[in-house]
């Protein structure tokens, strides 16, 4: 292919079929080599045509638009194997490809799909250029709240022979990437692979809030514990620790336990911040009830006007 189609047209990438049609007539009838006797005329009128035969089609522009210079090789059934491999992905995780180093763009947003195995051949086929280093890639690596923060091996399945054994750092943190050097998309005329980058999704939990490094979680109290104080347990992504609520605290008031949030290899961990939620029973028992009309009946406390 000599240049861009929409360049030879002459049109730009959004216009409609009508006014490509409109620049394809425009440009065959001046370089056609019946009315256009210069050398380069007829090379300038089978350009324009073959930009035409395709830009008119919409099924081949679609994929011209979506994979550039090398779109005849893509087979004509890649929609259906893109459908056919969804679901087909790692556990727990959406794969995405990039590509980088090939000049590609364009191949994310394929959920379970090996773009490598759809377009084999496309990548092989770049080695008429000489080497290609391989495209790096990326898939999404989803993690619980205590599997991010204990870290540790897990094996990764990506469908086919594409496993990898990976080692999560301690403290990973949301949207952070583990490159897997040369795990990436392989190198065509013994160029290097690319890398693969694994990024980090935590999912949402009910039960913790992070914020960085900082964790937080909501501290249920009795309304006694809560008058008296008491050292009452705390549930962490690491375990349970004590914590200790000063008498008089309310609801709302915060604690900070220096040091309990996500752990950091590199640093100071972050803080575990637990907010006191006084709880009251739904059934009293008989004996509950009298004891709280006795309280309500002896004390004078009036939260509405502190």
């Amino acid at each position: 292919m000599a240049r861009d189609f929409y360049a030879a047209l002459g049109v730009g990438r959004d216009v409609g079929t009508e006014e490509i049609q409109r620049a394809y007539r425009k440009l065959a009838r001046e370089n056609h080599p019946d009315v256009n006797k210069d050398p380069k005329a007829e090379e300038r009128f089978k350009e324009v045509s073959e930009a035409y035969q395709v830009l008119s089609d919409p099924e081949q522009r679609r994929k011209y638009d979506r994979f550039g210079a090398d779109f005849r090789q893509v087979p004509d059934d890649w929609e259906q194997r893109v459908g056919a491999g969804a679901g087909a992905g790692p556990r727990g995780g959406r794969v995405r490809y990039s590509t980088s180093g090939s000049g590609f763009e364009g191949f994310e947003g394929f959920e379970g799909v090996d773009i490598e195995d759809l377009l084999g051949g496309l990548f092989r086929g770049r080695g008429r250029g000489g080497p290609v280093p391989g495209a790096d890639q990326e898939a999404e690596l989803e993690l619980s709240v205590e599997e991010a923060y204990r870290g540790g091996p897990r094996h990764l399945n990506f469908g086919g022979d594409r496993e990898y054994d990976v080692k999560i750092p301690p403290g990973v943190l949301d949207g952070q990437r583990i490159r897997l050097a040369g795990q990436g998309g392989q190198g065509s005329g013994n160029a290097a692979p690319g890398d693969l980058y694994l990024v980090v999704r935590i999912r949402p939990d009910r039960r913790y809030r992070l914020e960085g490094r900082d964790i937080h979680v909501e501290l249920p109290v009795t309304p006694s514990e809560a008058a008296l104080g008491a050292t009452v347990p705390i549930t962490t992504p690491g375990g349970e620790v004590k914590a200790r609520v000063a008498a008089g605290s309310s609801s709302g008031r915060r604690l900070r336990l220096r040091g309990e949030g996500m752990p950091n290899p590199k640093g100071k961990p972050g803080d575990l911040y637990a907010e006191v939620k006084i709880m009251v029973p739904k059934r009293p028992s008989k004996r509950e009830r009298e004891l709280y009309e006795e309280l309500a009946a002896a004390s004078d406390f009036d939260p509405r006007r502190t």
